[in-house]
């Protein structure tokens, strides 16, 4: 269903390092570059992608309140490695590993920001 999602950044190798650190955990790689202005990231061209521009406007980017991406995890494990992860990257925790009560049953995430301010949830069901 989801093609893809965009964050934006105002310093793009440095958020490119962090996505192409964060992002193989799960063997994601990045699978698309233009230029000066983004990437983007996935298993593959047919799946849905993560991308990171500078806002086309040429204004800085901001973070939008109330905007996140998720990004699905196989497994309970995947989701603790990956929220750790981001922590190393120099990410701030928006949320520790564990069940909640949204999403239905089962339904184990973490949330975290990027060195932009992003929000991105880490999830898996099971």
């Amino acid at each position: 269903m989801i093609g893809y999602i965009t964050l934006g950044t105002n310093d793009l190798e440095r958020a490119r390092t962090f996505y192409d650190a964060l992002l193989s955990e799960m063997g994601v790689k990045r699978l698309m570059e233009f230029g000066d202005r983004g990437s983007g990231w996935a298993a593959s061209l047919d799946q849905p992608m993560l991308c990171i521009f500078k806002p086309y406007d040429g204004q800085p980017a901001t973070v939008g309140n109330g905007v996140m991406a998720g990004i699905s995890a196989n497994s309970r494990e995947t989701v603790d490695r990956i929220h750790k992860k981001a922590l190393e990257l120099g990410g701030t925790d928006e949320g520790k590993p564990g069940l909640r009560d949204v999403g239905g049953e089962g339904f184990y995430a973490a949330y975290f920001r990027d060195l932009d301010g992003n929000k991105l949830d880490v999830f898996c069901y099971s």
